[in-house]
């Protein structure tokens, strides 16, 4: 490998191990309801992400809640010498993308019948890191 290979190779590396990803696949929700959560918590740190996702009554938040227990997880398991408080956590990126559709049929009256669509959805969220402490004084 050639040495400007290798140095973009390493840098790339390197602003990934800044990151952390979860991915939740067939969620059996409608993707709009899960969306009306997602937009609660994104781009907000992820100690108050949690306490959202936690207190808030819907269904949704509670994959979304282990999502981002997951999400911080693999964070860990990534940067091992490093620590949560130190490195201050925040919600990136959160998608929240159309599953696959189970498609019914429901009977109607005078012998038709109507198509039922039950949705699921893919939800993929990323967590970044700030280590700028200068940033904050």
């Amino acid at each position: 490998m050639g040495v400007r290979k290798r140095q973009m190779a390493e840098r790339i590396k390197a602003e990934k191990k800044e990151l952390a990803f979860a991915k939740l696949n067939n969620c059996p929700t409608s993707p709009r309801k899960m969306r009306l959560v997602a937009d609660l918590v994104r781009g907000k740190q992820v100690e108050m992400a949690l306490a959202i996702l936690r207190f808030n009554p819907k269904e949704a938040s509670r994959k979304l809640e282990k999502l981002l227990l997951s999400a911080i997880a693999n964070w860990e398991a990534k940067n091992e010498d490093a620590n949560i408080e130190d490195a201050d956590l925040f919600v990136k990126e959160i998608r929240v993308d159309g599953g696959t559709m189970l498609k019914r049929l429901r009977p109607a009256p005078q012998g038709r019948a109507h198509r039922i669509r039950k949705r699921s959805n893919h939800v993929t969220m990323v967590l970044g890191a700030n280590n700028n402490t200068e940033a904050k004084a």
